[in-house]
């Protein structure tokens, strides 16, 4: 199953609280919950203004519903081609 990287900018992101960033991972799960175990969150990075995201899913345009439906900016999905680690260079 492909998997996804997704640039969600959010002004104040890296602001945000521990109850909000719950709160908006409730919600995440909640859409998720309901589209089925096709899309899978597999975790998220926070930063100053953009959180990004990786997920399982068989197509981009699954990873655009997850986002509409949840009322979440998707500004760039990007299929993951390969992942490395320090581990790569041995």
């Amino acid at each position: 199953m492909p998997k996804y990287v997704i640039e969600r900018e959010i002004p104040g992101a890296g602001n945000l609280t521990a109850d909000q960033l719950k709160d908006v991972s409730q919600s995440s799960c909640d859409v998720l919950r309901d589209m089925g175990p096709e899309i899978q969150w597999v975790h998220s990075y926070v930063t100053g203004d953009k959180i990004y995201c990786v997920y399982i899913a068989p197509n981009e345009e699954m990873i655009l519903e997850h986002a509409r439906k949840g009322g979440f900016p998707a500004n760039s999905v990007k299929p993951v081609a390969a992942v490395i680690d320090p581990t790569t260079a041995e």
